[in-house]
């Protein structure tokens, strides 16, 4: 394909026991290899590093590459005016290189550990996604007017709404930039990627919606020992699954350069690969097998 498809890495901070300093070495290191931007996982009850202070951080130590939640859940978060001005602090502090993969979420305990309602959690979203616009729509809130900070891009950060429900494909064309797979393989992204385009053009909005995808690699010494250990252990509540999400882990050149081909045929705009092992030296050994 004519088509270019960026190339993105996760920050390592989902990895339990990752010191915040190297967390920072890798933002500068993966600006400097060249990747597109930075990614964020989410999760309440692990023993990862949140989400978005981990990006305003990311974000104050580098100057060029962008910054995405992939994929930030909402719903447990609590009211949208204040994601909203979270979200639009991380913008300011990054100029405007902030992308919010975001979506409803799937694990009970996260909602359960902030006393928020999982099975009601589409309908949360859906009025945090109204909040959220609005807020960036710097309409008024009170005595002083708006909520600020004003967004550094117009309307705000653009949001990439994730799942694969039918309510998703709505949120998309309401509130969307285009749509994230959290999860699955290039045939899964192509699946839903023509659902995201389909109702997108149905909705009438113009032009195309920005499509990414992300992908687990573990590069170099013990690649697929720290594959299976890290993946293993986030992914051990669907245990029914969790073989299939390590046997899909890029753990040799080829398996990574044959994932991107095929991301890329499937008309994906962003591969975000997500790092298994927190070793400073996964940057340059993924960039390099990345072509970058």
């Amino acid at each position: 394909m004519d088509r270019q498809m960026d190339i993105g890495i996760g920050l390592p901070s989902t990895i339990p026991g990752v010191p915040g300093r190297r967390v920072l070495e890798w933002a500068r290191a993966a600006e400097k290899a060249g990747f597109s931007s930075l990614g964020t996982l989410d999760r309440l009850v692990y023993g990862n590093l949140e989400a978005v202070p981990t990006l305003a951080a990311a974000a104050a130590v580098t100057e060029r590459i962008g910054l995405t939640t992939a994929v930030l859940i909402a719903p447990y978060r609590g009211n949208g005016a204040l994601l909203a001005k979270q979200l639009a602090t991380v913008d300011s502090i990054a100029e405007g290189r902030l992308r919010v993969g975001i979506a409803v979420g799937g694990r009970a305990d996260d909602f359960e550990a902030t006393g928020s309602s999982f099975k009601d959690r589409g309908r949360t979203f859906d009025r945090q996604l109204a909040e959220m616009r609005a807020v960036w729509a710097q309409e008024p809130r009170g005595f002083a007017g708006p909520i600020g900070p004003a967004p550094v891009q117009p309307g705000g950060p653009p949001l990439l709404i994730g799942g694969d429900a039918a309510a998703t494909q709505r949120r998309i064309v309401e509130f969307g930039a285009g749509w994230i797979l959290g999860a699955g393989g290039p045939d899964a992204f192509a699946a839903g990627a023509d659902r995201a385009r389909r109702a997108w053009h149905e909705g009438g909005r113009e032009g195309e919606p920005r499509l990414v995808a992300i992908a687990y690699a573990s590069l170099g010494d013990e690649a697929e020992i720290h594959a299976q250990r890290y993946l293993g252990d986030y992914y051990a509540f669907i245990r029914d699954y969790v073989g299939q999400i390590t046997a899909g882990a890029l753990t040799t050149r080829q398996k990574l350069a044959d994932a991107i081909a095929d991301f890329q045929d499937a008309g994906c705009d962003e591969l975000i690969l997500m790092p298994c092992n927190p070793d400073l030296a996964q940057v340059s050994l993924i960039a390099e097998a990345a072509g970058l």
